[in-house]
């Protein structure tokens, strides 16, 4: 018999749950110079990173003050709950719900200073799919975009379509940051951004690898 949880349950008990699990990761660092020399300068700058690392990321960059893009989609609430809840501030706003709004809100959070979270691949796929929401707003506000990616040594993968990572208790979670770059103004810039934005999230990938070769699970 499958047994249904009321979202509301879900929403309490999640939250929480996930806190103190992500408590015991043990982060360590790849090009992390990059991230510490865009907030030492104290100007907005675009996080990019896959949906499925939203977890770790959230969980470690929780007092940067930074902004993330969530979905307006009830999927996406679990997930906006636990970023608010440690101290996040909210855009909502997808790829297919509200777009515009959230592109032009992400936009004057960038130009007003803040640090922005932007899944290009969300929030519902396809996996590892470039769109240019994050390029487009970063190109508007003229900001420079970091390419971000997280990889854990010992993790659990949900069966969603982004094969969602929960790294396990005490896993040694590392977490690599991509050169960052700018998207110069113009409709054919963004559009060369996106083949440009891929190769930076697969170079950062793989510089997120551990020194045996090794990366999250997928199973």
């Amino acid at each position: 018999m499958k047994i249904r949880v009321p979202p509301k349950v879900v929403g309490w008990v999640a939250p929480p749950l996930a806190r103190i699990v992500a408590a015991s990761w043990r982060f360590e660092y790849v090009n992390r110079e990059a991230w510490d020399g865009l907030v030492a300068a104290g100007n907005g700058f675009a996080c990019m990173l896959w949906h499925e690392t939203l977890l770790p990321l959230l969980w470690h960059h929780r007092k940067a003050r930074a902004v993330i893009v969530v979905s307006q989609a009830r999927d996406g609430q679990y997930l906006s709950d636990f970023a608010e809840s440690i101290g996040y501030r909210l855009v909502r706003g997808s790829s297919s719900r509200g777009a515009v709004g959230a592109l032009i809100a992400a936009s004057r959070e960038l130009e007003r200073g803040a640090i922005v979270a932007l899944t290009p691949d969300g929030p519902r796929g396809p996996r590892r799919e470039m769109k240019s929401g994050v390029l487009a707003a970063a190109q508007r506000a003229g900001v420079p975009v970091l390419p971000v990616y997280a990889e854990a040594k010992s993790a659990w993968r949900l069966h969603s379509w982004d094969r969602f990572c929960v790294p396990k208790p005490f896993a040694r979670v590392r977490v690599a940051y991509g050169a960052p770059f700018r998207v110069a103004p113009g409709a054919e810039q963004l559009a060369a951004a996106v083949s440009q934005a891929r190769l930076a999230m697969d170079e950062t990938e793989r510089i997120a690898r551990w020194p045996d070769g090794t990366a999250t699970p997928t199973d």
